[in-house]
C-alpha cells in the first residue's frame, strides 16, 4: 500500500475521468459489488473485492497506479474506502461518482455474461 504522509484522502472522479487514466494505463479499478452483480455487467479489468467480505489485502495497485473504486451508484465504494482507512491505507483512494450506471449512460464498455 502506499505510504502518504499526510493520511489517506479520498478523491471523487466521474466515469469520464475514470476511463481516462484507464485508457491511460494508470487505474487500478476495484469493483466492490457483489458476485452476482460483476457476472451480469463489469468494467474490463476490474479486481472484484466484494463489500460484503471486503478483504483490503487483495487490493495491490502497482505504483503509479491510481486506485479506483466503483460500485453500482457509489455508495458502497464509499463504505470501502472506509474500511481501507481504517486498515491504515495511506495512499489516495478514487471513488467513481454514479458507479457502473454512470458508466453505462456515459456509452463507455462492458462485459457482460
Amino acid at each position: 500500500m502506499s505510504d502518504n504522509p499526510a493520511g489517506p484522502q479520498v478523491v471523487m472522479l466521474s466515469a469520464n475521468e475514470v476511463h481516462e487514466r484507464i485508457a491511460g494505463g494508470t487505474a487500478y479499478v476495484v469493483d466492490v459489488r457483489e458476485p452476482h452483480e460483476n457476472a451480469q455487467m463489469r468494467i474490463a479489468g476490474a479486481h472484484l473485492v466484494p463489500l460484503s467480505n471486503f478483504d483490503s489485502s487483495q487490493i495491490n495497485p502497482a505504483d503509479g497506479q491510481d486506485l479506483i473504486l466503483h460500485c453500482r451508484i457509489g455508495q458502497r465504494c464509499g463504505v470501502a474506502a472506509e474500511h481501507l482507512v481504517a486498515e491504515g491505507y495511506s495512499g489516495t483512494i478514487h471513488r467513481m461518482t454514479g458507479g457502473i450506471l454512470d458508466w453505462m449512460s456515459a456509452d463507455f464498455p462492458v462485459e457482460t455474461g
